[in-house]
């Protein structure tokens, strides 16, 4: 109490201050960026990028509805770092995907480790593209070219997975063609997969030259163009039709954020931010939008 008596602000002592879940997505943020730039000049990659996907993974099963609401929820002052970002959330994706589906262990950490790596080759660039909106030619190119460099590098430091280096390699095919950097008619399963989560996580992402795309129309294309793939039908009923971080509007009249999944896609559970004449409120009360009174109208501009 010394501090308060001398009219001076307590700080607790640092073993006080309690680390919460968006502290930890926070640190993996930056544990991604030094795992991504060592490896090229650090031994281990493979074994530290095993422990890198297997401590993720478990985070995201601590609390499945704040990972979803950090990928929702993007932070649009730091579309620097949307490289890093990206590659989180798609891996989040990808566990969730494979979980729903039933996939083995062994699988599900291969496709989290592609999904952490795809990308390896140009983590700066996406960042600049999201901020800048711009890309020069030779960036288009370097673009087209960073599955196989992902490849090459991982390779170099060691990494022997087949499933996981054709994973990377593949994550821009698409079946009957069109991908790069092949031209592949074929496309491994787990790769498309990669692919799908990948794009789906893209277009509900804001950049600078565009606002996100609704969770909805993300997953009526993703659904439409994969022809009702069951990697695509797994997403969308991972994230549902309101996963966390959507606003929405409440036959009470209240607009709302949705905080937790409910029982079906449709009645998640909610917390009011403004009361029924739309004025905000100093302290939110949950809803669960499976009440009639509460049910979900329409979707919230954000």
């Amino acid at each position: 109490f010394k501090a308060v008596k001398e009219g001076r602000a307590y700080t607790p002592p640092p073993e006080k201050l309690k680390t919460t879940l968006f502290d930890l997505w926070e640190q993996a943020l930056w544990r991604l960026d030094a795992l991504l730039k060592g490896v090229d000049s650090e031994p281990g990659f493979p074994a530290r990028c095993d422990a890198f996907a297997t401590q993720l993974m478990s985070l995201v099963q601590r609390d499945v509805d704040i990972a979803i609401y950090l990928s929702v929820r993007q932070d649009e002052k730091r579309m620097n770092l949307y490289g890093l970002s990206h590659t989180l959330h798609v891996a989040l994706l990808c566990q969730l995907m494979a979980q729903r589906s039933g996939w083995p262990a062994e699988r599900m950490l291969s496709l989290v480790k592609a999904a952490l790596t795809m990308n390896m080759a140009i983590v700066d660039l996406q960042g600049r593209f999201a901020a800048m909106g711009r890309l020069s030619e030779g960036q288009r190119d370097q673009i087209r070219a960073h599955p196989q460099v992902a490849v090459d590098r991982m390779r170099a430091a060691g990494v022997s997975d087949a499933v996981w280096l054709e994973a990377v390699l593949q994550h821009h095919e698409r079946p009957g063609g069109g991908g790069y950097p092949r031209d592949l008619k074929q496309v491994d399963a787990l790769a498309d997969a990669l692919r799908l989560a990948d794009v789906f996580m893209a277009k509900i992402s804001a950049r600078a030259e565009r606002a996100p795309l609704p969770i909805q129309d993300a997953a009526r294309q993703m659904f439409h163009e994969s022809h009702g793939s069951p990697a695509a039908a797994a997403i969308i009923k991972e994230y549902g039709i309101y996963p966390p971080g959507n606003f929405v509007m409440l036959a009470s009249g209240e607009m709302a954020v949705v905080i937790r999944r409910g029982a079906t896609a449709h009645t998640p559970v909610a917390a009011a931010i403004t009361d029924a004449s739309g004025r905000p409120v100093v302290r939110t009360t949950q809803r669960d939008t499976a009440q009639p009174a509460y049910a979900i109208k329409a979707l919230a501009v954000d």
